[in-house]
């Protein structure tokens, strides 16, 4: 038989098999063994994640307006995307604009996430356009000591009769009442309408809507729950979670049980887009970015080449526009305020005597106070706003042209009007008659004058060395006389 265990030697040419460095490959199966821990981590998290997300919680304090509408609506495309359980907005406010109301209701109406309208913290209202975005929701809750309603709409314009509860109330009690326009009944049914209908849709107290819109009523916390005006009363959005868990709703996903009892809540902010917009949105703001905006052009125009003014005027400018585009603008405000800016402005060039000045003035006025077309609490510009831009506008022009006349009283220093009157010295040994005809009543020669030479005339003959001063001027010619003579002359003048 033959042996085939291996030879000695084969023994040991075989390679080794074993690690020529132990600690390297006990690190390397640390390092390992620590990434998959990690990874492991980090799926349970997102498993643990996708089992219960979080509900989104929205606050919104202050007027609304454009800013809080694109808040809401890219927080609940958040939520959607999330497939959070609940979307709660947290409200606290005065009301606000009509456009932007509508586009948020349109958002909750549309959003596949429940939405629970949430009127706190304890003393929080929402009234006016809060009272619809209530109505609104899939679910209405608000803190103790809270309110809501006085839903009826604002007065637009300038003028007309007032727009507070009386007129309101006066629209609906009479249609024949004389003292309402037609303006303010169209816009009341058409809110009644409105309000009605999102009760019908949410299956609350369309009596009371309708009452908030022509009356302009209120209710409290528990008078709203007792007249199914909400649903719930709760202390926060942890406790309006739990009393909602375990409801049914139906969305435009379709019908959902909610299992909100021990999902995280997640407080969403506004970003820095939102910040911007609720910045600039201020009507306060756009105001002073039109007039910032025109007096920087004024000043680049005025003085080409500065580039800082222009670009910064330019820009206000463009973000003035941008905010008023935001706003309900008085177009008619907007050109009395553009043209009395323009007045301000050719103040400072036209020889006007301040009519200019004070008519620009009065229009900016008036266009500022009825630049808004809107009486909506926090959507006013105060008239110590439109009085102190006013003024200040004048002194900036008043200054600008005070100093452009100090420029123009003084004395010409370049151009042909500066050697007029200035002293010169005769270089050559003496003025010699001119020998051009008709001019032999002169005598010309050469005199410095500035550090340059120049071929000057004079009516007496005058010796090197002699000064001079200059009457005027023909092309390359300067007319000349004794600087004794010049001084004598002033004398007598004087």
């Amino acid at each position: 038989m033959r042996d085939h265990r291996p030879s000695h030697a084969a023994v040991h040419d075989a390679p080794h098999t074993h690690p020529q460095h132990p600690l390297a490959a006990r690190l390397a199966r640390g390092v390992l063994f620590v990434a998959l821990l990690v990874a492991w981590a980090v799926a349970a998290a997102i498993g643990a994640f996708a089992a219960n997300p979080p509900i989104v919680v929205m606050t919104v304090n202050g007027a609304i307006g454009p800013a809080s509408a694109d808040f809401i609506v890219r927080s609940l495309e958040r939520a959607a995307r999330e497939r959070a359980p609940l979307a709660v907005l947290e409200l606290d406010t005065p009301g606000g604009l009509d456009t932007s109301m509508r586009q948020i209701i349109k958002a909750i109406l549309a959003s596949p996430v429940p939405v629970a309208a949430f009127v706190a913290p304890s003393g929080a209202r929402a009234a006016s356009a809060g009272t619809y975005i209530v109505y609104a929701s899939h679910f209405a809750a608000m803190a103790p000591g809270t309110n809501l309603g006085a839903a009826s709409p604002v007065q637009i314009g300038v003028g007309g009769p007032p727009a507070g509860p009386e007129a309101a109330s006066g629209a609906s009690a009479a249609h024949g009442d004389d003292t309402a326009s037609t303006e303010t009944r169209k816009a009341t049914h058409d809110a009644a309408a409105y309000i009605r209908g999102l009760a019908q849709l949410r299956g609350r107290n369309a009596a009371w809507g309708e009452r908030a819109v022509r009356e302009a009523v209120s209710l409290s916390d528990e008078e709203a729950r007792d007249q199914h005006v909400i649903d719930l009363v709760a202390q926060d959005p942890a406790d309006l979670a739990r009393q909602l868990d375990g409801r049914t709703v139906t969305t435009t996903a379709g019908a959902q049980r909610l299992a909100t009892a021990h999902a995280p809540l997640e407080v969403v902010a506004p970003d820095w887009r939102n910040r911007f917009l609720s910045i600039i949105a201020d009507p306060n703001v756009a105001l002073i970015l039109l007039t910032i905006g025109i007096y920087g052009l004024f000043f680049e125009f005025a003085n080409p080449g500065f580039v800082l003014p222009g670009v910064a005027g330019a820009t206000c400018l463009l973000v003035g526009l941008f905010a008023m585009q935001l706003l309900p603008v008085n177009y008619a405000g907007l050109a009395l305020v553009l043209l009395g800016l323009a007045c301000l402005v050719a103040e400072a060039f036209l020889p006007t005597f301040g009519v200019l000045g004070f008519g620009g003035l009065v229009a900016f006025a008036i266009g500022a106070l009825m630049l808004i077309d809107t009486s909506v609490p926090g959507y006013g510009i105060p008239i110590p706003l439109v009085a102190g831009l006013g003024l200040g506008g004048a002194a900036f022009v008043a200054t600008v042209s005070s100093v452009a006349l100090r420029a123009r009283r003084r004395p010409v220093v370049t151009g042909a009007e500066a050697i007029v009157g200035s002293i010169g010295e005769v270089i050559d040994d003496g003025l010699h008659p001119d020998p051009r005809p008709g001019h032999t009543a002169f005598s010309t020669g050469w005199a410095r004058v500035h550090g340059e030479r120049w071929h000057v005339a004079c009516a007496t003959p005058l010796a090197a060395g002699s000064r001079v001063r200059v009457s005027s001027r023909s092309g390359l010619t300067l007319t000349v006389v004794p600087l004794r003579d010049a001084a004598h002359n002033e004398g007598e003048r004087s």
